[in-house]
This record gives structure tokens, C-alpha cells and sequence, in this order.
């Protein structure tokens, strides 16, 4: 029944949501003459690589500096990308992966090789499911760039401050995962771009139906300073991604 969702619902948004995209390629290619997509390499099910597709909101072979987490004043964001970012429109073209199989709708948020070689064994049980576009985490953590901003290491930090409550969040949607979910998270997702607040409360509540433990409801509400935290399997906080 996923897979049939995935494929009727990434369908009719590339449809619906195609001018959208267009306006943002044009405007891309008009900045710099440069390709408007970027082809991110993503670990996906199973641990194998693909291609994730999105629209470029940095410079070009912005990778090449190896800093895989991105802050809001990073240097490498382009003026435009800035307002693709913000509006999240970096992220529609990946309804073609979800087309194509590659990826889902709602599922754990795909990472780089470099991110996932770090993963605890608890963290791998989350390769074992198509990465989606959007799920709690994406809801709970949409401000991940204002968290990174003026830190000395945004890799890091990121590892301390985000990843451990993303994993859970993905490994407990993974024990939940439905139709009728997946669908109440894609409504969340779009509610997001209006009232954060109140999506960030209609998160709350779902948690505490499916019985989330609680730290993670209260995580939820974004009310509490992220403090650095160990990932889940793991006693110690990331301090190097060197393994």
C-alpha cells in the first residue's frame, strides 16, 4: 500500500506543483547560467547509494568543501537559494525519486556516506526502510539551519544537537509507519509553511497517541534548549566524525 501511495501521490504533486518548479529553475539558471538541479549522492535502503535529486540553491560544487550540515549564513547559499530554502522548494524535485522508487514520501531523511558510516548499530535499523521526503524530524527540526548558525562546526554539532533526536524520531516512525500516518505527516509538512506552532502541537498530539516515549513528545514542542546528546546505541556524544 506504500508503494501505491508513493506513486499516486508523487505523481499528481509533480503535476500540480511542475510551474513551481519551473519558475525556481529558471530563476536558478538566470543567477549563474549554471544547471539548476544538484545531484546529491544519498545512502538509501539497504545501505546501497543513489542520485537524490534537488533544485541548487548553493554555488556550484558547493560539496567540495566537504561541510555536509548547512547553516543559514553559510557562504556557499546563493541569493536565490536562500528564498528556496526558506520556502523548502530545494526538496519538490525529489518527488521524482519518490516516482521512481528511490525514495518515499514520509521516511527517515537520507544522509551522506560520511553521515552514515558514523551510525550506531541501533542507527543502521534505519537503512532498512526508503528514506522519505519528509517525517517528524523534518517537521520538529524545519529550523535546522537557524540551530546550525554561528557555530564553529556545523558537522559537529549537528551530530551532537540534531542527529541523536532525528535517528529516534526515524527509528520510532519506522515501529509506527502506515498509510493513514504517512498521510497525517505530509499534512503536518504543509501546515508547517503556515503555522509552525500549530503543526508542532498536532505533532505532539500524534506522538502521544502512537505512545512515544516521553522525552520525545516534549522534544516535539521546541520549547527546550537542544543540549549535545548521544545517539541512540551509544553512551558517548559525537565529539570527530573521523572513525
Amino acid at each position: 500500500m506504500k508503494r501505491g501511495f508513493d506513486l499516486i501521490f508523487s505523481f499528481i504533486g509533480l503535476i500540480l506543483l511542475f510551474p513551481i518548479i519551473l519558475i525556481a529553475c529558471i530563476g536558478i539558471y538566470l543567477q549563474d547560467q549554471h544547471s539548476p538541479f544538484y545531484i546529491a549522492k544519498r545512502t538509501g535502503k539497504n545501505n546501497k547509494n543513489f542520485n537524490m535529486i534537488k533544485l541548487r540553491s548553493m554555488i556550484v560544487n558547493a560539496e567540495k568543501n566537504k561541510v555536509d550540515s548547512t547553516s543559514s549564513n553559510d557562504p556557499r547559499i546563493t541569493k536565490i537559494g536562500r528564498f528556496i530554502r526558506k520556502l523548502k522548494l530545494d526538496e519538490l524535485s525529489q518527488l521524482f525519486n519518490v516516482f521512481i522508487g528511490e525514495m518515499s514520501l514520509v521516511g527517515p531523511r537520507p544522509n551522506v556516506n560520511r553521515e552514515t558510516d558514523l551510525y550506531t548499530e541501533v542507527e543502521k535499523n534505519l537503512l532498512r526502510v526508503k528514506p522519505g521526503i519528509t517525517d517528524f524530524a523534518s517537521i520538529i527540526f524545519s529550523d535546522e539551519s537557524e540551530i546550525l548558525k554561528n557555530v564553529d562546526d556545523p558537522d559537529i554539532s549537528y551530530n551532537q544537537l540534531i542527529r541523536p533526536w532525528k535517528s529516534r524520531l526515524g527509528l520510532f516512525y519506522i515501529k509506527k509507519q502506515s498509510v493513514q500516518l504517512d498521510f497525517l505527516i505530509i499534512i503536518f509538512t504543509i501546515l508547517s509553511f503556515f503555522s509552525r506552532e500549530i503543526s508542532l502541537i498536532l505533532v505532539n498530539k500524534t506522538l502521544k497517541k502512537l505512545k512515544a516515549p516521553s522525552d520525545l513528545c516534549r522534544l516535539s514542542l521546541r520549547k527546550d534548549k537542544l543540549k549535545p546528546t548521544p545517539p541512540p546505541g551509544s553512551n558517548e556524544i559525537v565529539l570527530t566524525r573521523e572513525i
